[in-house]
């Protein structure tokens, strides 16, 4: 049996930009389409996309509306990935985020690096 493929997506940028906030999410449901694990990690302002609420108010032109794309990213079994450090800069609880994040440090972005085939950042 074929190991699936891994692809990480780091995303840096939050509702400040929706169209490259939402692209991670594009990326990431079409990766799971072709039964690619897609592992999400959200760091800088991307972390804001996490907090309850947030992703309601992101729609790109042209583009799924992201909270759409991240209810579909998670139902596939993805969990968002979040960094600790940019939460904390932000004042943004574990209480804050949506279904489907789990908080991580440098370390398991590293792990996560490491034991994928491929890395795209937005």
């Amino acid at each position: 049996m074929a190991e699936i493929e891994k692809l990480i997506i780091i995303c840096t940028i939050g509702p400040e930009n929706p169209e490259k906030a939402t692209l991670p999410f594009v990326l990431a449901t079409a990766a799971q389409a072709n039964n690619i694990n897609a592992v999400i990690i959200l760091q800088s302002s991307a972390v804001e996309l996490a907090k309850k609420g947030v992703a309601e108010t992101i729609i790109a032109k042209d583009l799924l509306p992201l909270k759409n794309l991240m209810d579909s990213y998670i139902n596939e079994w993805g969990v968002l990935n979040v960094c600790t450090s940019c939460l904390e800069s932000r004042e943004i609880t574990s209480e804050d985020l949506v279904v489907g994040s789990q908080i991580i440090d440098a370390s398991n972005v590293v792990a996560e690096i490491l034991s994928a085939k491929s890395v795209v950042t937005y």
